[in-house]
């Protein structure tokens, strides 16, 4: 059977992928784009700057070029470099995706090089790598801990959609469940002035989410909580818990355990907001099958259908009463305790 050349091109793409990856990490470790952004334009203050070899930065930053992160002026013998908005987004300043990059660059990137060892036995390539799961390594390393809550802050730009699609006005208190950083709740409570918050992580994320709440809503309207959110006691009777992107780190038995001891929290009238990817048997859905296979290769999470999610909830205790659809294919489940 004869190969045309587009299918062609698009298996050469998709086997070269990963350069395109590591040459934007390397963009983003070097700080090229802050660099740019400076004043350095061209191959030799580039060079000057990082200690590169001038050849060796011409040759990444045609790629860099190609590849959008960069412009360069048209009609100059030598490149004069601008930053693009993909550039922009890479630079080491707040808000910007540089911790995404370089926490998908370095650890994220070294566990996938692990991923057929992963599907083929069901070993996490993140502890094939660096001997220990991602949370316990996130605790030891407090440089790590803080790329990565800074990262899942970046990427989480969807949250504020999420006080525009679902009504918070009536709630007097609101608990984020494993809240990292507290972007959800921060977003949520400037939505809704006359409610407190209440926050429950771990402790290696409280320093974080602590400066967080002093930049956006201040710390007198949020209580801090340390605990394990599986085993521990959960703040009860609250309007309504958020668990944005967790369920999809566990299997099964801890995710039951987890719903059951929200449920143990809940008052008759609280609600749940469960914020997941839910990965469709449809041919659509790119993202949430993408993000799957991530979570399975980092800890054996899992990525669920809408059916699975329901079945979970049923025998937690649980029903879903409604779903929102949010940006980057995310959706919003309402859950309630089913009626005895």
């Amino acid at each position: 059977m004869a190969i045309g050349a587009e299918a062609s091109r698009t298996t050469v793409d998709l086997i070269t992928a990963a350069w395109r990856t590591q040459a934007v990490y390397a963009a983003a470790r070097l700080g090229l784009p802050d660099l740019v952004a400076a004043g350095n334009t061209d191959d030799a203050s580039i060079a000057r700057a990082t200690g590169m070899d001038e050849d060796v930065v011409h040759r990444l930053m045609r790629l860099l070029v190609l590849l959008g992160v960069f412009e360069t002026a048209p009609g100059h013998t030598a490149p004069g470099y601008t930053t693009t908005e993909v550039g922009e987004l890479l630079r080491d300043r707040p808000d910007s995706l540089r911790d995404m990059c370089l926490l998908y660059g370095e650890e994220f990137y070294s566990a996938w090089g692990h991923a057929e060892e992963a599907f083929r036995t069901g070993s996490s390539g993140f502890e094939k790598v660096y001997g220990q799961p991602l949370i316990p390594y996130l605790r030891g390393d407090s440089e790590a801990a803080g790329r990565f809550q800074r990262a899942m802050q970046a990427s989480n730009f969807y949250f504020d959609s999420v006080p525009q699609e679902i009504d918070f006005s009536g709630d007097r208190h609101i608990v984020d469940i494993a809240g990292g950083s507290g972007q959800l709740l921060s977003t949520v409570l400037r939505a809704t002035p006359r409610a407190r918050g209440t926050l429950v992580d771990l402790e290696h994320t409280m320093p974080i989410a602590k400066a967080h709440f002093e930049q956006t809503v201040g710390t007198d309207r949020v209580d801090l909580v340390v605990t394990d959110i599986f085993t521990g006691e959960l703040p009860g009777g609250a309007d309504t818990y958020l668990l944005s992107r967790v369920l999809g780190d566990w299997e099964e038995e801890p995710c039951l355990r987890l719903l059951a001891n929200l449920r143990s929290a809940m008052s008759e009238d609280s609600r749940l907001i469960v914020v997941e990817r839910l990965t469709r048997d449809d041919g659509t859905g790119l993202l949430p099958a993408l993000w799957d296979l991530h979570l399975y290769v980092l800890n054996g999470g899992r990525q669920r259908t809408l059916d699975s999610t329901r079945d979970l909830a049923a025998r937690s205790g649980l029903t879903i009463e409604d779903s929102v659809e949010l940006p980057s294919e995310n959706t919003a489940l309402i859950l309630k305790k089913t009626p005895a």
